[in-house]
């Protein structure tokens, strides 16, 4: 073979070597892209910086990561999260109070959110708490002739929640003379805590489950109208499509089920995690470490 035939012949093996290796790397890097995108898909998850909303959301992002979903948290108000739902800009809230707390929102969206029918907790109550100690008020209706105690104010939270409507629906139809002050729940309740301390009056909407009752004596007011409703019920709400493109999540949203001890626990779990200066979802992950039947229950067909 002359010199030149054999240069030509080693310069054509080269070439089919490289092009073999750019077409092995190209597909090789399609499947390895395409095994990231199913192993890491993206749930967008509204949260609220309530004490039962941090719990739930990191328990269900410990639970949806081991099964490789990539769970991302945005903190929204409800007005926000509901029309994000109804924009297709979020894809799950866990938290939606019916019949009474929510019911507007309901109304609102019904044709636009996937509002689940299945209730992950049946014993839930909303209505105005005082400390136990205040002994001589003990109804809504017992406000107006103790307005000077309590300067005229109740302390809430999150402007747009659904309890917060609900209580500004109540100091109308008792025609309370007081104003509806809007803050968060960690600052309003700072103001209950500090306010048991002191032995002060404070009346605030407050709910359960709601880990508070086991830090501080607090009672539940008399609602003989009913403004705030009787037992609540906690459902869950989806973007429409959302159990098309994720059935399998879809479903173990529909079989999840807690009850007073395991929410309770789960509270403690996260609030023990945070007064350590730890993120909440250590606690979380503890939490699903220890409840690893019940969850099994949850994640079945």
């Amino acid at each position: 073979m002359s010199v030149r035939r054999s240069i030509l012949f080693v310069l054509t093996l080269l070439m089919i070597s490289v092009l073999a290796a750019c077409g092995n790397g190209d597909a090789e890097g399609a499947a390895s892209e395409s095994e990231a995108e199913s192993a890491n898909e993206t749930i967008d998850m509204g949260q609220i910086s309530w004490a039962e909303n941090i719990a739930v959301t990191n328990m269900w992002k410990v639970i949806l990561e081991e099964k490789g979903y990539d769970v991302k948290f945005h903190l929204l108000d409800m007005g926000t999260q509901m029309a994000a739902l109804a924009n297709d800009e979020l894809d799950v809230n866990l938290e939606f109070w019916l019949p009474v707390q929510d019911k507007h929102y309901f109304e609102r969206y019904q044709e636009e959110i996937d509002f689940s029918e299945e209730v992950w907790y049946d014993n839930a109550k909303v209505g105005l708490v005082v400390p136990a100690y205040m002994e001589d008020i003990n109804s809504i209706e017992d406000l107006n002739e103790n307005k000077d105690l309590f300067e005229g104010k109740i302390i809430g939270f999150d402007p747009g929640a659904g309890t917060m409507d609900v209580t500004e629906e109540m100091i109308e139809e008792y025609e309370l003379e007081f104003e509806l002050v809007p803050s968060s729940e960690p600052a309003m309740i700072t103001v209950i805590e500090e306010s048991v301390k002191a032995e002060e009056p404070v009346v605030a909407p407050l709910w359960n489950p709601h880990r508070v009752f086991s830090e501080m004596d607090l009672k539940y007011l008399e609602d003989p109208k009913k403004s705030f409703g009787e037992t609540e019920k906690i459902h869950h709400a989806k973007r429409l499509g959302f159990a098309d493109d994720y059935p399998e999540v879809d479903q173990w949203l529909k079989n999840w089920k807690m009850d007073d001890d395991a929410i309770g626990e789960l509270m403690s779990y996260v609030a023990e995690a945070e007064a350590a200066g730890e993120d909440p979802i250590v606690g979380a992950e503890k939490w699903v470490d220890d409840n690893r039947e019940l969850v099994d229950e949850w994640l079945s067909e």
